[in-house]
């Protein structure tokens, strides 16, 4: 029989457990749906989509090796995807679809209205529901959800499914769409496709930058993160290929020789606790916050200042700079990404949901569970929130994490006349300074203890 394997945030053909299990089961023919109205709706960025269909190439080009057809079709909403299928199946005689399960609520109504529709956990490396606390209820807190995956770790390392097999030739006479490729950005200079590319990249960290991760991650000039985010995000590599990774020079067995690989681990376990929050608490993806009270905070909402921070020029060096790399290249460095949007959400004010959308707006790795956990965790208003009298200061957070400044002056070159101790805050010295940089939008004292106060009514 003929079975169909449905790609979404999965493009790859190792370690794919649906694709695997399709391949088992008889012949495979393979189809991706295109949907740009969705992507509008959920503020997916040119980038990202850009991203997307260079890989969705390169996915045709390792399934054709296969011999496995790759039928591509435009289909703007997915509320009109279970009825293309449906015709798609009657037409090639298809068995079963196969497909990974994604968590968001869209994701799910679309895929319960697919007939003889076989869903695999993939997106996480322990299936949803199966990480529980002694009430068999989910976690709402970080830390007692790692050491529930820590004791499963300790027991057994989710392997990765073998390679897939070519198949004979299969005729498949459906013809594929086009999508113009011109109306999204390209960025390929720095962010390359092709799962051979992203296992280079996740192999160079392992062997020579992830000992070191837990002293480098936070410091933004250094190039101390893995940058495999937006390779996770659409599939081109997996959560167990990650892993497997790791624990390869221990015979995949949970070991730590350096303190950074436990820190890379926790990372690592901070998006998986994400998407099992996505799936446990579908009000996530329905723009509320995770903590109810936090429904009646009053939120100032400033365009004059929610502009000035969407265009880098707040006069705040540090969130300027993150702003600018953004904008820049669809990436921010991640201590950044809390500095950011704790100044918007904290000290502007502005609430945590326009910041949500800006970032999915232009990150290249804008992934709805792990931005919107980022989000309200820096908001207060969400699961594992830092409380809300923890205001970053992003003077101090500049200080201690760029001392030299080397990171804002690659993205803020106005200010690279500066010494180190005047690039964090220009005017602090001398408020009449002549730069061409403009002067901070808000009084960081003032506006936290609004801050603090807008909270206590609560």
């Amino acid at each position: 029989m003929t079975q169909l394997m449905w790609f979404r945030q999965d493009l790859r053909i190792q370690d794919n457990s649906a694709l695997w299990h399709a391949t088992q089961a008889g012949q495979c023919i393979a189809f991706v749906a295109l949907s740009p109205k969705q992507w509008q709706q959920h503020n997916d960025a040119p980038i990202k989509i850009d991203f997307y269909l260079r890989q969705l190439e390169s996915l045709k080009d390792s399934l054709a090796q296969k011999n496995i057809p790759l039928i591509i079709k435009k289909i703007d909403e997915w509320q009109d995807i279970p009825h293309y299928l449906e015709q798609l199946t009657k037409e090639l005689d298809i068995e079963h679809i196969y497909a990974n399960a994604e968590l968001g609520i869209h994701e799910q109504q679309r895929d319960q209205a697919v007939k003889n529709l076989k869903l695999f956990q993939d997106r996480t490396l322990f299936p949803v529901k199966s990480i529980r606390n002694k009430s068999n209820e989910p976690y709402k807190v970080f830390t007692p959800f790692k050491k529930a995956c820590y004791e499963r770790l300790h027991h057994d390392v989710p392997s990765c499914y073998p390679s897939i097999e070519k198949q004979a030739k299969i005729d498949c006479h459906i013809q594929s769409d086009a999508l113009d490729q011109k109306d999204y950005q390209h960025k390929q200079a720095h962010w390359n496709v092709t799962e051979e590319h992203a296992h280079q990249l996740l192999n160079t960290f392992i062997q020579d930058d992830v000992k070191d991760y837990n002293k480098e991650r936070d410091f933004p000039a250094y190039a101390g993160t893995s940058q495999l985010s937006a390779y996770l995000n659409i599939g081109i590599l997996s959560a167990r290929q990650c892993l497997n990774a790791l624990f390869a020079p221990y015979d995949g067995q949970m070991h730590f020789k350096h303190d950074g690989e436990q820190t890379w681990l926790d990372e690592l376990l901070w998006r998986e606790f994400y998407q099992h929050v996505l799936y446990d608490f579908p009000k996530v993806s329905k723009h509320l916050p995770f903590k109810d009270e936090t429904k009646k905070l009053k939120w100032e909402n400033n365009e004059k200042d929610f502009k000035a921070w969407s265009e880098g020029q707040t006069g705040i060096p540090i969130v300027d700079a993150g702003m600018r790399q953004l904008l820049s290249t669809g990436w921010m460095h991640n201590r950044v990404r809390m500095i950011c949007a704790m100044f918007l959400t904290k000290n502007l004010l502005v609430d945590w949901r326009k910041g949500e959308q800006f970032f999915m707006q232009h990150l290249i790795d804008g992934d709805l569970a792990a931005n919107n956990g980022g989000w309200q965790w820096s908001a207060s208003t969400g699961t594992d929130s830092v409380p809300y009298f923890r205001i970053f200061n992003p003077i101090t957070q500049s200080e201690r994490f760029d001392p030299k400044g080397d990171y804002i002056k690659k993205w803020i070159p106005e200010l690279k006349q500066l010494d180190e101790k005047q690039i964090h805050d220009p005017y602090s010295k001398n408020a009449n300074a002549h730069l061409d940089y403009p002067k901070p939008i808000c009084d960081l004292k003032k506006t936290r203890q609004r801050a603090l106060e807008a909270f206590k009514s609560l």
